[in-house]
């Protein structure tokens, strides 16, 4: 088998071919009147009409031999057959193709629409021209980049090589416009908040930080949609608003975890907690039904269906039943032994990422679709407090396959108690918690002169990874991918 520097050789000796013949392999432009999909859905009309046209595409396949060949062409729309025939083409310009063009090279290719004698649709070129000679070979038909780290390595030979790929990412397209088409009828605002910040907020996570040269300072990437600015929106008298942005946290990576990935979080003045329950799964179900045509899925070994009542899942009592420990009670000892009695790895020896950790264990028992509620207040320090229990939150998450696929907060307006809960993550951080929230005091100062009661949501790309039924990793169109080593 030739080595990629030896078919690289041949493919520029076919390169100097074209150019010999007079061919930019390179041009600005080719002719082109219709897309392959738009040519496929109104070919009868062109091959009645023997109209001359123009297609133009990536060559994914070429059979036949001596005075005929069966070309496949692929846009990005659609696949169409050219033949390309002898008899039909100059000697030259036939001679040129079978000498200097290659399966993988963009062309250019007019003739006239005809039905062949197997009933194929195609197009019989009078005429070609190159697009882009292509001096690297395509993967093979049916081998193709078995190597997953290839795969997200070089995606664009991916998607060449399986365009059902592609047909992901126009779904995921649809989901977000879905979200953002939801929200807009409910006279949601869309707004822009910085993704550059001096203290990251409203979530907990490691961020990835950075330096402003003409500031001199440190700076962080954030690590959710702008929480703390959309609620100063609301203190600001703006009813309800939401964003759709990229979000950066320094973790780990898992089929569950990026370090860059796209969420949404919505902020609504008046809302009630109950209120907002009816909001969410009346947005999830309506992303459900528009985007994938179904409210029943499957990911992995879990099957749920949206349209079912969702359940509502107490976050003491779910832990305690799973695992036989109350939360609120235990110490740190006792946390301890009982993840290592489950066997559950945790990082962090604090109480709250022990609480966090026992949580995530019993997260991965439930199917869903499920509210759980009811956090302790050291998990949740911007939720509201819960009346009916001082030592709880009036927080929930949507509980989907075993993941956490969104989170709400009747937000905390109380600038003396969120004062409070920010020195307490100020104290975990001082001690070594990276994943703990950084204060904020200036959004302090801000619930000093009133927010209005205002329920908030944040969820991403994880609920659409989630419904596709694939690893998050697989839904990002350019992964992050270590250099490779030579």
């Amino acid at each position: 088998m030739a080595s990629l520097e030896e078919l690289r050789k041949v493919r520029e000796e076919k390169l100097q071919k074209l150019i010999a013949a007079g061919m930019d392999p390179y041009p600005a432009s080719v002719p082109r009147d219709y897309s392959l999909q738009e040519l496929r859905e109104r070919f009868k009309e062109k091959e009645a009409a023997k109209e001359t046209l123009s297609i133009a595409g990536r060559i994914i396949a070429i059979r036949g031999q001596g005075a005929i060949l069966f070309v496949v062409l692929d846009d990005g729309s659609d696949r169409f057959q050219a033949v390309l025939k002898k008899d039909e083409l100059q000697e030259e310009t036939f001679s040129l193709w079978s000498d200097a063009v290659d399966i993988g090279d963009i062309v250019s290719i007019t003739g006239v629409a005809f039905t062949t004698e197997r009933g194929e649709p195609s197009v019989l070129a009078k005429g070609w021209t190159i697009g882009a000679k292509a001096l690297l070979p395509l993967p093979e038909k049916w081998h193709g980049l078995a190597d997953q780290d290839e795969r997200f390595r070089k995606r664009h030979l991916d998607f060449i090589a399986n365009p059902e790929e592609r047909d992901l990412f126009y779904t995921k397209a649809a989901f977000w416009k879905e979200v953002r088409e939801f929200l807009e009828a409910r006279d949601f605002l869309e707004v822009h908040t910085p993704t550059l910040e001096v203290t990251t907020g409203g979530a907990e996570a490691r961020p990835f930080k950075t330096h402003h040269n003409d500031f001199d300072m440190d700076l962080f990437l954030r690590i959710s949609v702008g929480e703390l600015w959309q609620k100063r929106l609301m203190a600001a008298g703006f009813p309800k608003t939401y964003e759709i942005g990229r979000v950066y946290r320094n973790e780990g990576t898992s089929a569950e975890h990026l370090q860059e990935f796209t969420n949404a979080e919505f902020y609504a003045a008046y809302m009630d907690f109950e209120a907002g329950k009816k909001f969410i799964t009346d947005l999830y179900r309506t992303i459900a039904k528009n985007v994938f045509g179904t409210t029943v899925f499957t990911c992995g070994d879990y099957s749920f269906d949206l349209s079912q009542e969702w359940e509502e899942l107490d976050y003491v009592g779910t832990v305690e039943k799973m695992t036989g420990v109350n939360v609120l009670e235990a110490d740190e000892s006792e946390l301890k032994t009982v993840l290592d009695e489950l066997g559950v790895s945790y990082v962090g020896e604090n109480r709250e990422r022990l609480m966090d950790s026992l949580w995530k264990y019993c997260r991965k028992q439930i199917a869903g679709p499920a509210f759980l509620i009811n956090h302790p207040k050291l998990v949740a320090p911007l939720s509201k407090t819960d009346p009916a229990d001082p030592r709880k939150t009036k927080t929930l998450q949507v509980i989907l396959a075993g993941s956490e696929i969104g989170r709400a907060h009747a937000e905390l307006a109380d600038p003396r108690e969120q004062g409070a809960r920010f020195a307490e993550q100020e104290k975990l951080l001082k001690a070594g918690d990276e994943e703990a929230m950084m204060p904020d005091f200036e959004f302090v100062e801000m619930l000093e002169h009133g927010m209005p009661p205002t329920f908030g949501f944040g969820f991403g790309e994880r609920l659409f990874s989630v419904l596709a039924g694939r690893p998050l990793r697989e839904t990002q169109l350019f992964p992050l991918m270590r250099p490779k080593q030579d």
